[in-house]
């Protein structure tokens, strides 16, 4: 049974979903296969019906009909090479994965399309589906940005919360910009010892993730939970619990350490540091990330705050 490959294209309605859509029937890679778009909602714009010639359309009205039968019948019928899902904004994508789709049919690609001006809303109202949306995307749009809405976007960090996808932001006037400029440093690295605020634990957590090389050699100061390695035994990862989008979203954020004394400490004692960074080779990173060596070490107060916010 030949393999299928799915491109999920997710977000709310006005997200622009519809209009990446028809790109790819005019111009993209469904011009080259015979292609099954599964439509899961009914946005204002319609797709480009002189660009169908080789695609059939199949509305899916309510996520109960989006079953692994309905899909397995859709194959059969229409044998497709690959296949588009529009999805529906208000339905959640893990059941997608887990329970509907075939075994033959691979997730390739989910990408996200978030309208920028309406984010800030739906992450308060309804941050799980917003969420979920983002941390899953392997690329991720925002659309009709204006420098106000650039930068609240960039205040965000999240690459934090997807380090993996591409994101663009793009402009009113049709411009498209990479979320990340590359020359962004949030913290002064000419000084002796880099004290790393409680609140800002996230910021500097995210650029040393990003930019692990700024800080090589680097002498860096702060407060974390110590965390003992399950998955790799006799590795301490001290870090910071961290709430990325809402009090449901809560992760630690941990980095490799080591240092003389570092096991005497038991999960979630709090302990001030002094280490020096550098970059190195590691399992956990599956590649280069950085390390702390750690140069002191002791028992501290928990910060005001012991979660970091974004």
């Amino acid at each position: 049974m030949a393999d299928i490959p799915v491109y999920l294209v997710a977000g709310f309605l006005d997200a622009g979903k519809t209009s990446f859509i028809n790109g790819i029937l005019e111009d993209g890679f469904a011009r080259e296969e015979r292609t099954l778009l599964l439509s899961c909602e009914e946005g204002e714009i319609e797709y480009e019906k002189n660009a169908l010639d080789n695609v059939t359309v199949v509305q899916v009205e309510d996520f109960e009909d989006l079953t692994r039968a309905f899909l397995k019948e859709c194959e059969k019928k229409y044998k497709p090479k690959q296949v588009l899902i529009e999805y529906n904004g208000m339905w959640q994508m893990e059941p997608l994965y887990r329970d509907i789709l075939p075994a033959n049919w691979i997730l390739y690609q989910i990408m996200t399309f978030v309208e920028a001006s309406t984010f800030e809303m739906y992450v308060r109202n309804m941050g799980q589906l917003m969420m979920e949306k983002i941390t899953n995307a392997d690329l991720l749009v925002f659309n009709r940005c204006d420098e106000e809405l650039r930068a609240a976007l960039r205040q965000r960090n999240l690459r934090m919360v997807n380090r993996r996808a591409d994101i663009y932001l793009e402009n009113d006037d049709g411009s498209s910009e990479d979320y990340l400029t590359g020359d962004e440093c949030p913290f002064d690295l000419s000084q002796e010892t880099i004290d790393i605020p409680d609140d800002d634990f996230g910021v500097w957590y995210v650029d040393v993730m990003d930019h692990p090389e700024r800080y090589e050699g680097k002498l860096v100061h702060m407060k974390l939970v110590m965390c003992h390695s399950k998955k790799y035994p006799g590795i301490h990862c001290p870090g910071r619990f961290a709430m990325v989008c809402c009090e449901n979203d809560i992760q630690f954020l941990g980095l490799i350490a080591r240092g003389e004394g570092l096991d005497q400490y038991n999960n979630r004692d709090w302990l001030e540091v002094t280490a020096r960074m550098t970059v190195e080779d590691h399992a956990a990173y599956q590649g280069k990330g950085p390390v702390m060596e750690i140069l002191s070490a002791a028992p501290c107060e928990k910060p005001a705050e012991e979660v970091v916010t974004f």
